[in-house]
């Protein structure tokens, strides 16, 4: 870990994209530089692989990060599946969940400002793509209870495993 600290410790010069693109090659991710401003990865979980997208926006000085998976739920569970999101984007507090009906999937978004000439750190790029993980890993089972097992949403929730706190 030391050794990755000082390998990143000057990180001012670097474009965010190329940033992280060397997390990706470090971590041993699979990815591929979609353009100058844009990176694509999957990062595999216990429930789903994972789509992970960081873009950098220019004009708003943001590190925008995405993280979606397909799902397909059935029409009439969609109005508890938008009541479920709420439940779950209510318990996220660094970024939020959207189902995407039209491209048939689920949205975990983030975005990093870095107004004023801010630069991204390694643990940043580590944290945001952790967290978008964690996130789709906690939440998934429920969403699949509202959606093919036709619970209703509070109860679903009671699945989503509790928040760790501490260190083992």
């Amino acid at each position: 870990m030391l050794h990755q600290r000082q390998q990143f410790s000057e990180t001012g010069d670097l474009h965010p994209i190329d940033l992280v693109e060397t997390v990706a090659e470090t971590q041993e991710w699979d990815f591929d530089r979609v353009g100058e401003d844009q990176i694509a990865m999957v990062v595999e979980g216990q429930w789903r692989s994972y789509s992970v997208t960081l873009a950098w926006s220019h004009s708003d000085e943001t590190l925008r990060l995405i993280c979606c998976f397909e799902m397909e739920p059935p029409e009439q569970s969609l109005p508890r599946l938008y009541e479920v999101l709420n439940l779950v984007n209510d318990q996220c507090w660094a970024g939020s969940f959207s189902y995407w009906t039209d491209q048939k999937m689920m949205v975990y978004r983030y975005g990093l400002v870095l107004a004023g000439g801010a630069c991204a750190q390694v643990e940043q790029i580590n944290q945001m793509v952790a967290e978008a993980i964690v996130a789709g890993e906690r939440y998934y089972p429920a969403l699949q209870l509202v959606c093919w097992g036709g619970r209703h949403p509070v109860d679903a929730m009671q699945i989503a495993m509790a928040e760790a706190y501490g260190h083992a």
